[in-house]
């Protein structure tokens, strides 16, 4: 199974789309990832094995070139060390994105926090696309670290905001736990719409009304949509839009804090934000298995993110089409599309190899449908 002219197509693409990398760095990267894609797999030795068998060149040469990817430039060898930086890739990945996103299409962000057991610790923002995500921006750090995660936060939404064209609608998605008005603000500041979650704790009150009520009073199991201006928090004050509902299949009720306009709110969008968590499945044990690294560095880890980030762009692409074509299918034939787009875009590279087509490179398709609001 050699396809050497799509690991070149590939290779174009990686150069084209990040082109702050020197070239070596890019071939590297597109090494890296094209394996990762063609395997399904994070691992070192599945993805040197592999590309010594398709390329037919010695193993031991392949391991030194991806292992240095993740180095500092202190521990490679040569002359020529480079360092890769990265939060210089942030942006870029983002355009990359953004290159076939579907016109008049709006970017859903989620911002979220996953563990690697107590090692490591993930801030990251994803792009959330028919039931998937894939990470735009990052920030690892050492587990059990504490400290305040605003700043990176910060940094994070900084390198992304050149990428995204004027005027283009943005909504940020998070959950309780990273509630705060100064991120409330930030996200505010670079134009983009949050829609953060909170915690049925504290008071409220209408604009114009002096009386203070308990948020934990607003909802109701069952209850419909209740979406209105407000003044939270009486020690904080917040004034946004706050939209409250509880599905009686739910424990807990959501109160969802917008800039939003009430008429511009909906549940549905908000329900986006559980994509990202499927998102970090895929990298972990329904897809990639990040969780099985042996590596306890931050920074090295950050590195193998933008490699598992750009692998993530190809399979999530072709898997969306697929899905996209299942779903037009009649009822009977529609099982395909209930699988994640990592796992069935690796499919179906894995059926046009075997049948010795060219491997697709996919494109984005409208990545989510939701209902105008009431």
């Amino acid at each position: 199974m050699s396809h050497p002219k799509e690991l070149e197509q590939w290779c174009g693409e990686v150069s084209s789309n990040l082109p702050h990398l020197s070239k070596s760095l890019a071939m590297v990267l597109s090494l890296y990832s094209f394996g990762m894609v063609m395997t399904g797999r994070c691992g070192l030795t599945t993805i040197v094995t592999f590309l010594s068998l398709l390329l037919g060149k010695d193993p031991g040469n392949l391991r030194q070139r991806l292992r240095e990817w993740n180095y500092e430039a202190s521990q490679k060898r040569g002359d020529k060390r480079r360092e890769v930086l990265v939060s210089a890739s942030f942006a870029p990945l983002l355009r990359w994105v953004l290159r076939d996103w579907p016109a008049r299409c709006p970017l859903v962000l989620a911002m979220d926090v996953t563990y690697l057991g107590d090692r490591l610790t993930v801030l990251a923002i994803s792009v959330v696309y028919r039931g998937c995500a894939i990470p735009v921006a990052w920030r690892i750090l050492q587990g059990n670290t504490k400290g305040d995660w605003h700043p990176q936060w910060v940094n994070l939404i900084t390198c992304l905001c050149p990428a995204i064209p004027p005027r283009w609608r943005v909504y940020v998605l998070t959950d309780r736990g990273l509630y705060s008005k100064r991120l409330f603000q930030v996200l505010c500041q670079a134009h983009w719409h949050p829609l953060m979650r909170i915690r049925a704790q504290g008071l409220w009150r209408r604009e114009r009304a002096k009386t203070w009520q308990s948020l934990e009073r607003l909802a109701r199991p069952g209850q419909g949509l209740w979406c209105q201006r407000v003044v939270c928090f009486k020690g904080d004050s917040l004034c946004g839009t706050l939209m409250v509902t509880w599905d009686a299949l739910y424990q807990e009720p959501w109160l969802i804090l917008t800039d939003l306009p009430p008429n511009q709110v909906t549940p549905q969008m908000y329900g986006l934000r559980s994509w990202i968590e499927a998102g970090f499945k895929d990298l972990k044990r329904g897809g990639l298995h990040w969780e099985q690294t042996k590596m306890t560095d931050p920074l090295r880890v950050e590195r193998l993110w933008l490699v598992m980030a750009v692998a993530l762009v190809w399979l999530v692409r072709v898997g969306g089409q697929a899905q996209q074509v299942w779903t037009d299918l009649p009822q009977a034939f529609t099982s395909p599309a209930t699988l994640s787009c990592v796992t069935l875009g690796w499919l179906t590279l894995l059926a046009a190899a075997l049948r010795h087509h060219p491997l697709p490179r996919g494109c984005f398709v409208l990545p989510f449908t939701l209902a105008r609001p009431p």
